[in-house]
C-alpha cells in the first residue's frame, strides 16, 4: 500500500509570501554589500576617530568640566569694591569653575575660568600644589592657566599678602579650600571627559554692554593711535566653539572687556554677576532640563582687557542732583566724588545684570551657531616667573626706563564710577594730601625718595613695596603665561589691562608670533586676572592723569611697556621653538599657615526664639501666586557659616508636586537666577533666612513648595558640634 505525503499543498498566498520573503532577502544582503564596498573605498577624509581614540592630526582632544566653588556665603567680605561693610548674607547664584583641556598627541594645555574675584598667587599655589599630587607633571605651571571673571561678589580671603588680608579680614581657609578644592574637581571632570573633538573660533561685537569708565585718561595716548580703533573700548566678543568629533557640543569658551560690576557694592549675596548670567543662560540652553550647574555642557564668560571698562552704561551722575559727572576728577559740585554713580541700563542692580549677560548672551549664541573657522595646530605653553619691582625696560634705541617696588596713589582710595572710595579722595590727584600724607607718614612711615622718583607723577599713599610686617603687602613675583592652541594665542595677564593696554599687547605678541614662527595668521586674545593679582596696568600715558586705574598701578608708570617686553619674550620662545631655554625666574614665596591669621571672628552658638526650633517658618507663604510676583518665606536659621562643605548643594530648593508620581519634583535651588536667599542676623546667636522665588513666566501652574537647609551650632561639650536642619513652607498655588 502506498504511504501518504509527507509534505502540505501551500496556499496560494502563502506561496506570494514566501517569494516577497526571498526577494527582500536578497535585497537587503545586496544592500549591505554596497554599503560595505561603499565606505571601503571612501576616500574623502579620514574616519572620525571614536572618543576612546587618539586624535587624528586634525583634532584635539578636548575635556570640560565645572565644579561649585561657592565658599561661605555669610559674614565673609565680598572681594572687589573693598568696602567693610560689604559682608556676605546670603546667595544670588552660585559660583563655578569652568575647566577646558586641550590635548594632542605630546601636549596639553588648561584654560580655567572661575566665577571669583581674581586669581591670586596663593591660590594658584594651591591648586598646582593639589595637580601635582594627582598628576605629577601632566599639568603644571607652564600649561595651566586660572582666570577670574572678576565679580565683585564672591567670597574674599584667599590672598597671602598684607594689603588684601587687611581688606579681606584676613586668610580665611573655608573660603580658599572651597575655591581650590572647586577649581581642582573642575580639572578633574574635564581630565576625566577628554574625547577626540574639534575646536572652531568666532568673533563679532557686542553693543551696549559696555563704556569707558575714565575716558579722560583714554584721551591722553596718541591720537594717531587712538584713530586706529572706532571706540574707546573694546566691543568684541571671542568665542571657541568645542564640539565632539561627531560634531556635538562640549562647551563654549569666551573673551569679553566689561567690569562685571553690575551688582553693586550695596549687594550682599554671593553673586556671579553679568558674565555668570551669561555662562548660566548658555548652560541652562544648552542643558536642556537640567539644574543650574548640571548638564554636561560648559560655558565660561572670561575676563579681558577691562581695567577702564564699565557695564553701567548710563554713564556718571550725580546721585543727589542727577546731573552728568563726567569729568576729569568723577566730582558733583555737591557732595564731590562720592556722590558721582555711574548707573544701567536696568532700573536696578538685578535687572542690569540681567541685560548685560543678555546681551552678551545673544551674541554668543549666534557666534557659536555661526562659528566655521577651525582652530588646528600645534599645542604650546611657556611660563616664567619675574621679579616686577626690578625690570629694565628698553624704551627706544637710546633710553631704557624701570618698574618700581610696588605703591598705591591718592586716587585708589577715591575709587571709581563704579564704587566710589568715601572719604575726601578725588580720581586724577596729582599731588598729596597733608592730612592723609601726614597719617601714613606717622602710622606706616612716609615713602622713600627712590620710590617716590621712580612713581612720578603718582602721589603715594602706600608705599607698599616698603611695608613688610607682618608679611609683605604686594607681590614682588608675578606669573608672565602663554598658551597657545593652534593659531589661538592666550596671553594670561596677572592682572586688570586698560583697553589700550590691551590694544598694544595683543598686537606686540601678534607680530612676535607671526613674523618668526609658522602659526601663519595668529588670533591674540587677552585674558584678564590671571595667575596673581597685580592690580591695573595703564599705558604710560594714562598713567599721567592719574586716575583710579593708574593710581593702581602699582610697578609704576613703565609697567606696561615692561610686560609687552616679558610677554613678547614668551611669544618668541614659541614661534623659535625655544620654550625650554626660556629660564624658570625666581620662584614666590609660599608662607606657612601660621603666618597666615584670619580675622574673621568665630560665630557663636546659635539659638532659636522662643517656642521655635532651627527651620520653623516665622512668616508663611500666601496661598496662591502669579507668574511674575514674588513668593517670600522666612525661616528660623542656623549661621550658614556651620554648613561647611556646600559644594553642589543648596540651602533652598522650590519644588512642584507632580501629580502622576504623587512626589514634589526640585524646579530651582539656590543656583538659579530666579531666587534668592537672604540671611539676617540678629542678636544672641539668633538668626533666620527669607528666601524669595521671583516666578518666571515660564512657571507651569500648580503646587509648589519651598523647602531650606541648612546646620546650627551647638556646643553640648568641646568641640562644638554641627547639626543639620531643614524646613518647609506650606503649599501654595501658582495660577496663570
Amino acid at each position: 500500500m502506498a504511504s501518504k505525503s509527507c509534505c502540505r499543498t501551500f496556499t496560494a498566498l502563502e506561496r506570494v509570501l514566501m517569494v516577497l520573503f526571498v526577494l527582500m532577502t536578497g535585497v537587503s544582503v545586496g544592500l549591505i554589500i554596497v554599503m560595505a564596498v561603499s565606505r571601503s573605498s571612501d576616500t574623502t577624509g579620514p574616519e572620525k576617530p571614536k572618543p576612546s581614540e587618539k586624535p587624528s592630526d586634525s583634532s584635539y582632544l578636548i575635556g570640560v568640566g565645572r565644579a561649585d566653588c561657592t565658599g561661605p556665603v555669610a559674614e565673609v567680605p565680598l572681594m572687589g569694591y573693598a568696602s567693610p561693610d560689604q559682608t556676605a548674607g546670603g546667595i544670588h547664584t552660585r559660583l563655578y569653575s569652568r575647566a577646558f583641556i586641550v590635548a594632542n598627541n605630546s601636549e596639553r594645555v588648561v584654560f580655567v575660568s572661575a566665577d571669583i574675584g581674581m586669581v591670586s598667587q596663593r591660590l594658584r599655589l594651591e591648586v598646582l600644589k593639589k595637580l601635582q599630587t594627582k598628576y605629577g607633571d601632566l599639568y603644571r605651571q607652564e600649561n595651566v592657566v586660572l582666570s577670574g571673571t572678576h565679580t565683585h561678589s564672591g567670597p574674599g580671603g584667599y590672598f597671602q599678602y598684607t594689603l588684601f588680608i587687611i581688606t579681606s579680614k584676613g586668610y580665611i581657609k573655608p573660603s580658599i579650600n572651597a575655591i581650590v578644592n572647586g577649581i581642582v574637581k573642575s580639572i578633574d571632570i574635564a581630565h576625566g571627559n577628554l574625547k577626540a573633538g574639534r575646536i572652531f573660533l568666532n568673533k563679532g561685537e557686542v553693543e551696549n554692554s559696555n563704556l569707558n569708565r575714565s575716558p579722560h585718561s583714554y584721551l591722553n595716548n596718541p591720537e594717531e593711535e587712538r584713530r586706529k580703533y572706532k571706540s574707546n573700548t573694546d566691543k568684541e566678543l571671542v568665542v571657541l566653539k568645542m564640539v565632539d568629533s561627531d560634531g556635538n557640543g562640549l562647551g563654549l569658551l569666551s573673551w569679553f572687556a566689561v567690569h562685571p560690576v553690575s551688582m553693586n557694592n550695596t549687594n550682599r549675596m554671593v553673586s556671579s554677576d553679568n558674565m555668570g548670567y551669561a555662562s548660566y543662560l548658555f548652560e541652562q540652553e544648552m542643558n536642556a532640563g537640567s539644574l543650574p550647574g548640571q548638564g554636561p555642557f560648559v560655558a565660561a564668560f572670561s575676563s579681558s582687557n577691562l581695567g577702564d571698562v564699565s557695564p553701567n552704561t548710563k554713564g556718571p551722575h550725580c546721585i543727589n542732583t542727577g546731573e552728568s559727572c563726567d569729568n576729569i576728577n568723577s566730582s558733583c559740585p555737591i557732595g564731590g566724588s562720592n556722590m558721582c554713580m555711574a548707573i544701567g541700563p536696568g532700573v536696578d542692580m538685578f535687572e542690569s545684570t540681567k541685560i548685560i549677560g543678555g546681551t552678551i548672551f545673544n551674541k554668543a549664541k549666534e557666534l557659536y551657531r555661526t562659528a566655521q573657522q577651525e582652530v588646528t595646530g600645534p599645542l604650546n605653553a611657556a611660563h616664567q616667573w619675574v621679579n616686577m619691582t626690578d625690570v629694565t625696560v628698553q624704551l627706544n634705541a637710546t633710553h631704557t626706563g624701570k618698574t618700581c617696588k610696588p605703591a598705591l596713589g591718592h586716587s585708589f582710595a577715591a575709587g571709581t564710577i563704579d564704587g566710589v572710595g568715601g572719604l575726601n579722595f578725588t580720581q586724577g590727584s596729582v599731588e598729596g594730601d597733608p592730612f592723609w600724607d601726614g597719617i601714613r607718614d606717622a602710622l606706616l612711615g612716609s615713602p622713600s625718595n627712590e620710590t617716590q622718583d621712580c612713581h612720578h607723577p603718582k602721589p603715594i599713599l602706600f608705599s607698599t613695596g616698603e611695608m613688610n610686617v607682618p608679611l609683605p603687602w604686594h607681590p614682588a613675583i608675578v606669573d608672565v603665561q602663554i598658551i597657545t592652541i593652534g593659531s589661538l594665542a592666550i596671553v594670561a595677564i596677572p592682572g586688570e589691562f586698560t583697553t589700550m593696554a590691551g590694544r598694544r599687547m595683543r598686537e606686540a605678541v601678534k607680530n612676535e608670533l607671526e613674523s618668526r614662527g609658522s602659526l601663519g595668521q595668529v588670533e591674540v586674545v587677552i585674558a584678564g586676572l590671571c595667575n596673581i593679582y597685580t592690580h591695573y596696568i595703564t599705558t604710560y600715558e594714562e598713567y599721567q592723569i592719574q586716575r583710579y586705574e593708574a593710581a593702581s598701578n602699582i610697578y609704576g608708570p613703565h609697567s606696561l611697556s615692561a610686560y609687552i617686553q616679558l610677554f613678547s619674550s614668551l611669544a618668541r620662545a614659541i614661534a623659535e621653538n625655544k620654550v625650554a631655554d626660556l629660564p624658570k625666574g625666581p620662584e614666590p614665596p609660599f608662607f606657612s599657615n601660621s603666618q597666615l591669621i584670619s580675622l574673621l571672628p568665630l560665630n557663636p552658638v546659635d539659638k532659636t526664639p522662643l517656642n521655635t526650633s532651627f527651620g520653623d517658618v516665622l512668616i508663611q507663604t500666601l496661598q496662591s501666586y502669579k507668574r511674575g510676583e514674588v513668593v517670600e518665606v522666612t525661616f528660623v536659621s542656623g549661621n550658614p557659616r556651620n554648613s561647611a562643605d556646600m559644594a553642589e548643594k543648596t540651602f533652598l530648593t522650590v519644588e512642584k508636586y507632580e501629580n502622576m508620581t504623587n512626589s514634589w519634583k526640585v524646579v530651582h535651588t539656590d543656583a538659579s537666577w530666579e531666587t534668592r536667599f537672604h540671611w539676617i542676623k540678629g542678636t544672641g546667636g539668633q538668626s533666620n533666612v527669607t528666601v524669595e522665588w521671583h516666578v518666571p513666566s515660564t512657571a507651569h501652574p500648580g503646587t509648589y513648595r519651598i523647602q531650606h537647609f541648612g546646620h546650627y551650632k551647638e556646643r553640648p561639650n568641646f568641640p562644638p558640634v554641627m547639626k543639620p536642619y531643614e524646613g518647609s513652607s506650606g503649599s501654595f498655588e501658582i495660577y496663570n
